[in-house]
């Protein structure tokens, strides 16, 4: 079984040293391949060195709403000047978050807006965070315009009425631990009803521990739970649910294996 996490922080502090020893667990439960993302400076820089250094991670970069206030002309030559790397899959993860509200909504939209175009002027997929703002977010989107490389809704944690205009926008929805979280009913109707060939699987470790490890830190190898959760809501097997997922990443992404 081959897995793809397409969202985890290797690159935050929890996991520094210990990079090794998460992977070995990731691979025992079926975990295969890696995006991990940065939201900042400390953390773009180490997700591009973690790609570097490992053959089964992959990196995205971009600018977090949460740190949309100082989102400078440095900040975006920063990102842009990487955006080629031959490991770069993905630019985010950007988007808008209305629970922390950082900086005022107009900032967020700016900062969010600059830089959908930019995935599309750099020919690349765009990962959004979305929290307490999903019409907005929506919206945005639609405006700008998702591009011929596409997008995804990153720990989708909407309705399948939501998922599906997300969807007709060009976007794939990936489901993080939340889907196996018992009051999350809205977001196990769209990992059991959205076509197959549009949804992807991650965890945002170390964020949003599945059942059975719910409330502890999570892991990259946690993803297996999140498989095999939809896998019992679509009546399939976690094989098939990791095969589809892991294939719907790589033609996002463009790799080749």
């Amino acid at each position: 079984m081959n897995i793809f996490d397409t969202h985890t922080h290797l690159n935050i502090e929890n996991f520094t040293g210990r990079e090794d020893e998460e992977l070995a667990l990731a691979k025992e439960l079926g975990v295969t391949r890696h995006n991990v993302v940065g939201f900042d400076r400390p953390t773009i820089k180490r997700a591009l060195e973690l790609a570097e250094q490992y053959p089964e991670i992959y990196s995205t970069i971009g600018w977090h709403p949460t740190e949309a206030g100082s989102y400078t002309q440095e900040a975006e030559d920063l990102i842009v000047s990487h955006l080629h790397d031959s490991k770069v899959i993905a630019l985010g993860e950007i988007g808008l978050d209305y629970h922390w509200m950082e900086d005022p909504k107009e900032v967020q939209i700016e900062v969010f807006k600059r830089q959908i175009q930019l995935s599309k002027d750099h020919d690349l997929p765009f990962v959004v965070h979305t929290r307490d703002a999903l019409e907005d977010t929506y919206e945005v989107i639609k405006e700008v315009g998702v591009g011929s490389r596409g997008g995804i809704m990153h720990s989708y944690s909407g309705s399948l009425e939501m998922a599906q205009r997300f969807v007709d926008l060009g976007m794939m929805i990936s489901f993080s631990g939340v889907v196996t979280f018992k009051k999350a009913l809205d977001v196990q109707e769209a990992a059991a009803q959205l076509p197959l060939d549009k949804i992807l699987v991650e965890t945002d470790a170390p964020y949003l521990a599945p059942v059975p490890k719910r409330g502890r830190e999570n892991k990259t190898a946690y993803t297996r739970y999140v498989v095999d959760k939809i896998a019992e809501l679509r009546d399939l097997t976690s094989e098939e649910v990791a095969k589809a997922t892991y294939e719907n990443a790589r033609k996002l992404f463009r790799l080749e294996d």
